[in-house]
């Protein structure tokens, strides 16, 4: 069975969660291929005999493999790139590096997610920046002429944008978005969670001066990874707001400098394994090629959407300007948690997305996601339309 270049079947043989059901997770964990799970045993293995700090320094090498890979997926260099233990540590260091300031300006769309959301909520209540919401479009995007207005009216200290967000399979603009920050001089920071290995992403195209990522979700990376790129210049004018022995060097009494690169974002104490894993991970999406993934998952999202759309009681809940592998839907009369309960106990696992995830973007109450990659096939979107077609609801025929 082949799917866009993908074969499907081999995919399928190496991703040993393929057997416990119909995973349609993958925007929230997507399953790890068993090379990335081996990956991570054998290295603890070795830890367990030969000691944490000597297993590492062994390992420096193909340590050094996983920068180059994100690299490469990402179109940013190498010594631009920091690895993380998940994306909202990536944002967090991202933002306190910027070293916020009473009255500065962030500029971001409805779709920003709940922890980005949080931080700069807090930041705002805490020292006095004003979070500035931009409004959308009817098809769900960020409205680029409102968004070029707002920085029109005055200096802005950042410019934030989820490509994709955690509560629909809405895409975003955001290679207007790169040229109209470019142009106001603002620095333009990406959410890329749920976009990085399902859709190609090129900070260069993009235009993007940072980059946040996860590995658990379209990279199918082990969870506990994250990833950080900054770009130059914007990277050499950032400071971490706690420094960490692997980012800085205590070089004086009261003197200290700061690594050269993105790696000053780091931290020495962190997972060997899991970033190992990540690379791994990383270098199969590369191998299977970034275009064919896309073409597969969007496939796939198309076919689940037509499915969903012929079943009564079942409306889709994403705007007009989704697309790609997330897909996400309500069950009339019958609450998403609920949905996502009965069916768990038919092996399908789906997740439900409540409103506290995203109150500037969503308008439900909760909605249930389910989301597809290249591992899936034709079974799972039957089981579950097949599962939806026997769920009682409000006003089904």
């Amino acid at each position: 069975m082949r799917g866009d270049g993908i074969d499907v079947a081999l995919e399928r043989s190496r991703t040993p969660g393929c057997a416990t059901g119909h995973h349609l997770n993958a925007a929230g964990a997507a399953l790890v291929s068993s090379a990335t799970l081996e990956t991570v045993i054998e290295y603890l293995r070795i830890e367990a005999i030969t000691g944490g700090y000597e297993t590492a320094r062994l390992t420096l090498d193909r340590a050094q493999r996983t920068y180059d890979a994100v690299a490469r997926i990402t179109g940013a260099q190498p010594d631009e790139v920091a690895l993380m233990e998940s994306a909202t540590r990536a944002w967090q260091t991202m933002v306190g590096a910027l070293r916020l300031q009473r009255g500065d300006r962030v500029v971001v769309a409805r779709s920003e997610y709940v922890s980005n959301a949080l931080m700069l909520l807090e930041l705002e209540r805490q020292i006095g920046i004003s979070v500035e919401v931009v409004g959308s479009t009817p098809s769900g995007t960020i409205d680029l002429e409102e968004l070029e207005a707002t920085l029109a009216a005055g200096p802005a200290a950042l410019v934030a944008v989820c490509h994709i967000p955690t509560h629909s399979g809405l895409i975003e603009p955001v290679a207007a978005v790169g040229a109209i920050a470019r142009r106001h001089g603002v620095p333009f920071a990406l959410d890329a969670t749920q976009s990085l290995g399902q859709v190609p992403v090129s900070v260069e195209e993009i235009g993007c001066d940072a980059l946040i990522s996860t590995g658990r979700k379209f990279l199918r990376g082990p969870r506990g990874t994250g990833i950080l790129v900054v770009r130059r210049p914007l990277l050499d004018r950032m400071r971490p707001a706690a420094p960490d022995v692997r980012g800085a060097e205590w070089t004086g009494e009261h003197e200290f400098e700061l690594r050269d690169g993105a790696r000053r974002f780091e931290t020495f104490e962190h997972s060997p394994a899991l970033r190992l894993g990540l690379g791994v991970a990383v270098e199969q999406a590369l191998e299977l090629g970034v275009e064919p993934i896309a073409a597969r998952i969007a496939e796939l999202g198309s076919e689940l959407r037509s499915r969903l759309e012929g079943i009564s009681g079942v409306e889709i809940a994403d705007p007009p300007a989704a697309g790609g592998g997330i897909v996400t839907f309500t069950v009339e009369g019958v609450p998403a948690p609920t949905v996502v309960s009965q069916l768990a106990q038919r092996r399908i696992h789906l997740v439900s997305v409540p409103a506290s995830h995203s109150r500037w973007g969503m308008t439900q109450d909760a909605v249930v996601r389910a989301s597809v990659h290249v591992y899936n096939e034709t079974a799972d979107l039957d089981a579950l339309a097949e599962a939806l077609t026997a769920i009682p609801v409000g006003t089904k025929a």
